[in-house]
């Protein structure tokens, strides 16, 4: 697995302090910046150091895991 590309599920939110972004796939890989640029930058180099320290087995069993993101309209009352 060295060397090669993947994708990453990535969820970012904005509140009144800027932005936070964590992955669901790698518990506890998350992290924060002041804007949409630099949250971007630090979540990849986050993601990075995270994957860095895993065994290949590791790193194999947590990029196959199947993350689905949607958007679904519900009744608000």
């Amino acid at each position: 697995m060295n060397n090669k590309h993947c994708e990453i599920a990535i969820i970012i939110e904005k509140d009144e302090y800027g932005y936070y972004a964590y992955c669901p796939q790698l518990e506890g890989c998350q992290s924060q910046g002041d804007s949409l640029e630099e949250i971007k930058t630090n979540i990849q180099e986050a993601i990075e150091l995270y994957l860095s320290v895993l065994t290949e087995e590791e790193k194999e069993s947590l990029l196959l895991k199947e993350i689905s993101i949607m958007k679904m309209e519900v009744k608000v009352a």
